[in-house]
């Protein structure tokens, strides 16, 4: 029969846990009752912008050669899951809502199209039971049992780009406790790294250390699971590491990312990429966003570069009416376009100012369609054209820009992996 695959989402909190950590866990377990899996665990993140998610929104998955083992072993495969998901799970905490579920056979397309869905759209827990039924696979709810979406997804999700991610894994004594890992050691990982991993430091600030009190100590992303022993060989992390596990992942692939040609075509909760032209100077308000609007002939939607962006919002700025952008990102709650990254396609480097008088001063407007007249020595221009003037620009045409480390979406592919 193939493979028998295993899907498990939605048992973390912002207090605790973490879905790869548990999944780590389990996969311990079979090894001592000698069950080993194919390849490499998978963590499979979703929408950005579905509304109940948990802290990372990814489900994790692996699969069993079911040729291997027998109907007991399965079994006893089937309870080291359920028992531990039911002994690590956040159950406390009201959006924790836990579901596995266990698929025997091949995948098929639509279930493809199912995992496609999950990271593009909003899908239900009904629809999720309903899918379920429909292609025979075996669910467990906890609670509200909302993890069986992602479940579902992490087994189905193709990946034909992918990441991976070494997760070190802290004693449960430290949860919730200031990490102290060793910048400097960070620093020399990834100058002898750096290509093959990425997204290790942001100038000060280590990106590769969550800022929640769940079990995980640090993560090292990577284009291939080679580099990723001699990373963590590098990092100092000043305290025990209890475990670790290396993943799979959809991770910087912006396979959230949908094309469309129109901006009306955008839906909220959904991430595009979408060209348009910038309609009005880019302004700021108060908690230091930054917004400006996008349109094309279809029509336009609001544009944000939020705080947490920070020097992102600089560049930004330098954006002006009449440039046009090749923008990607995603639209959240307010249906305002969050960005991720943008591409200039053209500048407008042209402005237009009121002409100079024989005088050597710039003139001043002498009233709606009346012309220009100088202050300083009375002349008067019965035109009303302003004149073109060329300027410099800052951006440069054709280049694209991304927000920083620090404020990077799980599933934003960077720069470094675009060869740019």
């Amino acid at each position: 029969m193939g493979f028998f695959y295993v899907g498990i989402d939605d048992t973390d909190s912002p207090n605790g846990m973490c879905t790869t950590f548990l999944a780590s866990t389990i996969l311990n377990e079979l090894e001592e009752n000698g069950i080993e899996i194919v390849g490499f665990p998978r963590l499979i993140r979703l929408n950005p912008f579905a509304r109940f998610k948990t802290r990372g929104n990814g489900g994790v998955s692996f699969k069993i050669d079911s040729k291997k083992y027998g109907l007991d072993e399965i079994d006893l495969v089937k309870k080291i899951i359920l028992d531990n998901v039911e002994k690590l799970s956040m159950f406390d905490c009201d959006n924790t809502n836990p579901g596995v579920v266990f698929y025997q056979g091949e995948i098929t397309e639509e279930m493809v199209d199912y995992a496609f869905k999950a990271i593009h759209e909003i899908i239900t827990i009904s629809e999720a039971e309903e899918f379920a039924s429909k292609i025979g696979a075996e669910i467990h709810k906890f609670k509200k049992g909302r993890g069986i979406i992602g479940s579902i997804a992490a087994i189905s999700c193709p990946l034909q780009d992918y990441t991976f991610e070494l997760l070190a894994y802290r004693d449960k004594s430290k949860y919730g406790t200031l990490r102290c890992i060793d910048y400097d050691s960070v620093v020399r990982m990834d100058n002898e790294t750096y290509g093959e991993t990425f997204e290790n430091i942001d100038g000060k600030y280590l990106a590769i250390e969550p800022k929640t009190p769940c079990p995980v100590l640090y993560g090292i992303r990577s284009n291939s699971p080679n580099v990723l022993e001699k990373a963590k060989e590098i990092v100092i992390p000043n305290e025990e590491i209890v475990d670790y596990c290396i993943f799979k992942t959809n991770q910087h692939t912006d396979m959230h990312i949908q094309n469309v040609d129109k901006i009306e075509n955008m839906k909220k909760y959904g991430c595009y990429k979408v060209k348009g032209v910038v309609k009005d100077n880019p302004h700021v308000i108060e908690g230091g966003h930054m917004f400006f609007t996008l349109s094309d002939d279809s029509g336009e939607i609001e544009c944000a570069a939020y705080e947490p962006t920070k020097n992102f919002r600089k560049i930004v700025a330098k954006l002006k009416e009449g440039d046009s952008l090749e923008i990607y990102g995603g639209i959240g709650e307010q249906n305002t376009f969050n960005i991720e990254k943008f591409k200039v396609l053209s500048l407008n480097n042209i402005v237009y100012e009121n002409p100079i008088c024989k005088c050597g001063k710039r003139m001043t407007s002498a009233g709606k369609n009346k012309g220009f007249k100088c202050k300083n020595c009375g002349n008067k221009l019965g035109s009303s054209d302003k004149i073109p003037k060329e300027i410099n620009r800052e951006l440069i045409n054709g280049k694209f820009y991304e927000t920083p480390v620090s404020a990077r979406r799980h599933l934003a592919k960077p720069l470094i992996r675009m060869n740019l």
